[in-house]
């Protein structure tokens, strides 16, 4: 398929894919980028730079929402700005003290049980609308994109660790943490939807000079590829 479906959801960046002559295939609702190019194997390996905006999220802040998400059955995260992993690839992220981040994995089902429980009356508990531009940076040049974007060395982090970053990259803020996708370090980036397709473009610009670009979640995270069932 050369041009999404008619989606349930939006990413911030599908023209930008859809520009791009991207692959897709249907992922809960949204067009997932499956490819970009044959090149994507190639691109991954030195810098790619993969969306996967269809990933559900959820979120809640307040004074209660530590303690409503632990009777909910859900994990969270000791400290603020760290992440515990949830099954099937997702996470919990807490942000500051107080607001918390839930996303999917290509399997997890948490959100889908959470999100429709989180609503306006639970004391000391908001909901949070998350629209997030959510991406993937993989490959060995990444930290060479950094020096250009970031002014965090996320080199020292361990993958899969608990530490999470808020910071700027090229003038957007963003949520940052290191996992490991395909048995190799990459880092997970989540920004406003309305700065996705400038930090997309940005990121994509800079990649395609060190040698990789923009891919698709064949190349980035076959996991994901593997829950479009394509």
């Amino acid at each position: 398929m050369t041009a999404p479906m008619t989606p349930v959801r939006s990413s911030p960046v599908a023209q930008a894919l859809v520009a791009r002559k991207a692959q897709w295939a249907p992922y809960r609702g949204m067009p997932c980028a499956v490819s970009v190019s044959a090149e994507d194997a190639r691109h991954s390996a030195a810098v790619g730079v993969c969306d996967v905006s269809g990933l559900e999220r959820c979120g809640l802040k307040g004074s209660g929402a530590a303690a409503w998400l632990e009777a909910q059955g859900v994990r969270v995260p000791a400290g603020a700005n760290e992440w515990v992993a949830l099954p099937g690839g997702g996470i919990v992220a807490r942000l500051a003290r107080t607001e918390f981040l839930i996303e999917d994995g290509p399997s997890g089902t948490e959100v889908r049980r959470v999100r429709p429980l989180i609503r306006a009356g639970i004391d000391g508990v908001t909901p949070v609308l998350r629209q997030d531009c959510a991406l993937v940076l993989t490959g060995e040049r990444v930290p060479e994109l950094l020096v250009q974007t970031c002014n965090v060395d996320f080199s020292g982090v361990p993958a899969d660790g608990p530490g999470l970053t808020l910071t700027q990259m090229v003038g957007v803020s963003v949520t940052v943490i290191r996992r490991e996708l395909n048995g190799e370090p990459a880092l997970r980036l989540w920004c406003d939807f309305t700065s996705g397709p400038y930090l997309w473009e940005t990121l994509v610009g800079i990649a395609e000079e060190l040698g990789g670009g923009a891919v698709g979640v064949a190349a980035a995270w076959p996991e994901l590829h593997a829950a479009t069932g394509t």
